[in-house]
C-alpha cells in the first residue's frame, strides 16, 4: 500500500473533469480526508451520487465539453485536475478519442487560463505519443500531452502514466471475472504474452495527492506500475484464482486476435476492440519508478484481488496467488 500522504501546505480549491469514474472516486475521497474543496464538473448529478455526501464536494452538472460551462465551473478554483478519458469510441477513425483527450484537454486549458488557475495533474498513460502510438487511445493521450507542454509558462502541470489500474470495480479484473464466469472458464485471448505492470487505483489516487502542491514534481511526467510485471495471460490467471474460477486460456494468434477485435467492440459494454488490440502491441510497462520517485510503495494484483474478486465467504482471508 501507498505511504500515508502528509499535507504541509493550506487547503486548496480543486476543479476535478472525470472524476466520477474509477480512479477519479479514489482521488475525491482522499482530498476529502485532507480537507481540500472539491468541485466536480459532470455531465449529471447521478454520476456524483457515491460523493454528495462527502464535506466540501460541489457539483457542477453541464457540458463538460461546452467553454463557457468550463470557464463558469472552475471559476474561485486554484487547481485542476483533468481525468477525463476512454477507453473504446462508437466509430472506428479516431473521432471520439481526439475529442475526448484532445479537444476536451485544450478546451480545458482555456478555461484555466480565463481563471488564472496555476496547477493542473493531467491522467495519461503510459506509452502515450502523438507521433508513434500504436494506437488512436495512445496518440490521442500523446497529443493531450503535448498540449500541456505548449502551455504558457504560468501554468504549472504535471503528468501520470499509469499502467492498467486495477481495484474494486475496475474494467480489468472484474471484466476477465465475468468473461470466465460466461465462458465456463474457456478465454480465447489475443496478444496473451503482452506485458503490464498492473498498479493499484489506490495508489494512483495517493501519487496525484502527493503531486498536489506542486514543488519537485512541477511540470514532471510520472510513470506508475506496481511492483510486479505481468504478462496479459498471468493477469487472467491472478484474477482467476483470486475468484476461484476455472481458466483455460486460448492463445489467440494475431490474425485471429484482429479479428477478436473486430468482432467484440460491436458487443454491448466493448469488452475488446481493435483499437484496444493494437495497444496492446506495445507492452505497458515503466521505464522509469514514479511511484518511487513520490515516496510511495505499491501493492501487487495478486495480494489484494482476493479482496473484491473472492466469493464472499472468502473475503475476508484472502489468499496468495500460487
Amino acid at each position: 500500500m501507498s505511504a500515508p500522504i502528509a499535507f504541509i501546505e493550506r487547503p486548496r480549491t480543486i476543479g476535478i473533469a472525470g472524476g466520477s469514474g474509477f480512479v477519479g472516486q479514489q482521488i475525491i475521497f482522499g482530498l476529502a480526508r485532507a480537507g481540500h474543496a472539491i468541485r466536480l464538473l459532470t455531465r449529471a448529478s447521478s454520476h456524483g451520487r457515491d460523493l454528495q455526501m462527502l464535506p466540501g464536494l460541489e457539483l457542477a452538472v453541464g457540458d463538460v465539453y461546452d467553454p463557457e460551462f468550463l470557464r463558469v465551473s472552475l471559476d474561485g478554483c486554484d487547481t485542476v485536475i483533468n481525468l477525463v478519458g476512454i477507453l473504446n469510441e462508437r466509430g472506428f477513425n479516431g473521432a471520439g478519442f481526439e475529442r475526448a483527450h484532445v479537444a476536451f484537454t485544450a478546451a480545458l486549458l482555456r478555461a484555466i487560463a480565463q481563471n488564472r488557475i496555476s496547477r493542473l495533474l493531467h491522467m495519461s498513460a503510459l506509452n502515450a505519443d502523438a507521433e508513434r502510438g500504436r494506437s488512436h487511445y495512445l496518440r490521442t493521450k500523446g497529443k493531450a500531452e503535448n498540449l500541456l507542454r505548449a502551455a504558457p509558462a504560468a501554468l504549472d502541470w504535471t503528468i501520470f502514466r499509469p499502467s492498467v489500474i486495477f481495484g474494486p470495480h475496475d474494467s480489468l479484473t472484474n471484466r476477465f471475472a465475468a468473461l470466465l464466469r460466461s465462458t465456463a472458464g474457456v478465454l480465447p485471448l489475443a496478444r496473451a504474452a503482452a506485458r503490464f505492470a498492473p498498479v493499484y487505483v489506490g495508489d494512483v489516487a495517493a501519487a496525484f495527492i502527493q503531486a498536489l502542491h506542486s514543488g519537485a514534481t512541477s511540470r514532471q511526467v510520472y510513470e506508475l506500475c506496481g511492483p510486479e510485471v505481468l504478462t496479459l495471460e498471468q493477469v487472467v490467471r491472478v484474477t482467476a484464482h483470486a475468484a476461484q474460477l476455472r481458466c483455460h486460456i486460448v492463445r489467440l494468434p494475431d490474425a485471429l486476435a484482429r479479428v477478436q477485435g473486430a468482432i467484440m467492440q460491436w458487443l454491448p459494454g466493448t469488452p475488446f476492440s481493435t483499437d484496444n488490440y493494437r495497444s496492446l502491441l506495445t507492452d505497458s510497462v515503466c521505464q522509469h519508478d514514479g511511484a518511487t520517485q513520490l515516496g510511495l510503495t505499491t501493492s501487487s494484483l495478486a495480494a489484494l484481488a482476493p479482496l473484491w474478486l473472492a466469493p464472499r465467504s472468502d473475503r475476508a482471508r484472502p489468499r496468495e496467488s500460487s
